[in-house]
């Protein structure tokens, strides 16, 4: 792949996750659910759901894209995301919406861990790999900021309604999928193979061997889901507890915006962090993050939307370092279905969690 040709790939992944970011419905569903009279106990049992769906096909969607291609995963993902919002419309109780994320959960799946391998192969076939580390940091600062945009107008979502808010989602999952399609795949020895079967086997089989035997790679994994879960979850729940300590419906969406700007930041100022001890990183990270689940107990929504901001920009700092670091451990071949496992260890930690967090903050 030309330099040139790697570049505008870049260009068109950041150009995907940037159109993600206006998909309003996903980025207040919580805060529509809990209007629509779902109960905080139910939406945490819809967020396990959703990552014992994203615990279950988060490998296999990993070993798919290493084995039929990076760019096809790209597209069928993204429909995904059309697919959950017309669900998401139609849904009238509790197991249709529970439907409708799990195909969310999906379109998840058949994203991370795709969307970094094809991003990182595509730079280091055209012998510009070391650009990946700016790409890491714009993607999640542009999907941060852009998302924010989508939380900003949270406050709109919840009066434009559920349908319409998701009709919004699925013009945006369109319009994404467009964009995948100019998509040009990188592809791998295993896709050589003639048959299917054994190019599933070499993956799992070399993929759990790495897994096995990088301690390094594993501490690392389990270090980021854990301070991960716990951002997510706090966020996830202050969308239902910010009004219920006194902030206005219509301040909803500025609050939740300021919040995804710390993440923004965070994403960009890793860049600044390439030259620090990934332990020192992660130390801060927790710390911040910690900040950000203590003061989501204060009852004062001030502290709440400024613990929020320092809890999104230590999850993101991290975040982006360890995508950084292990995309330089891992094996080109099995790129894809390793990043997935970060994922995975996320989901599974978020299983755990979520209920939980629903019981602290319904009290």
């Amino acid at each position: 792949m030309e330099k040139k040709t790697a570049r505008k790939q870049i260009n068109k992944l950041l150009a995907i996750d940037s159109v993600s970011g206006f998909a309003i419905g996903g980025a207040a569903w919580v805060a529509l659910l809990a209007a629509r009279g779902f109960s905080t106990i139910e939406i945490g049992v819809l967020e396990s759901i959703f990552h014992i769906v994203s615990m279950i096909c988060e490998i296999p969607s990993g070993v798919i894209a290493d084995v039929f291609g990076r760019r096809r995963a790209m597209i069928a993902g993204r429909s995904m995301v059309i697919v959950s919002s017309l669900l998401m419309i139609i849904s009238r109780d509790f197991f249709t919406v529970a439907l409708a994320i799990a195909f969310s959960a999906l379109s998840y799946n058949l994203a991370s861990g795709t969307r970094e391998a094809l991003a990182y192969d595509s730079l280091k076939e055209a012998g510009i790999e070391r650009e990946y580390d700016k790409f890491a940091s714009n993607d999640l600062m542009l999907y941060q900021i852009f998302s924010s945009i989508g939380t900003l107008m949270a406050g709109v979502a919840l009066l434009l309604g559920y349908k319409r808010a998701n009709m919004i989602d699925a013009v945006v999952g369109a319009i994404t999928v467009a964009i995948a399609l100019t998509l040009a795949d990188v592809r791998t020895d295993f896709q050589s193979k003639t048959s299917v079967s054994m190019r599933f086997r070499q993956v799992v089989r070399e993929s759990f061997a790495f897994i096995r035997d990088s301690r390094k790679a594993r501490m690392i994994i389990i270090l980021n889901a854990c301070i991960g879960a716990v951002d997510v979850l706090v966020l996830f729940f202050m969308q239902a507890k910010l009004p219920a300590v006194g902030l206005k419906e219509i301040w909803l969406g500025p609050a939740l915006f300021v919040m995804g700007i710390g993440a923004a930041v965070g994403a960009r100022a890793a860049e600044y962090f390439a030259g620090k001890r990934y332990k020192n990183i992660g130390i801060l990270s927790a710390f911040g993050v910690g900040l950000s689940f203590g003061f989501a107990f204060s009852g004062n929504y001030c502290l709440m939307i400024i613990g929020g901001f320092i809890g999104t920009f230590s999850d993101n700092l991290l975040q982006v370092r360890t995508d950084v670091l292990l995309n330089t451990m891992i094996p080109s071949n099995q790129r894809a279905t390793l990043m997935s496992v970060n994922s995975f260890m996320f989901s599974t930690i978020m299983i755990v969690l979520s209920p939980l967090f629903g019981l602290l903050f319904s009290v």
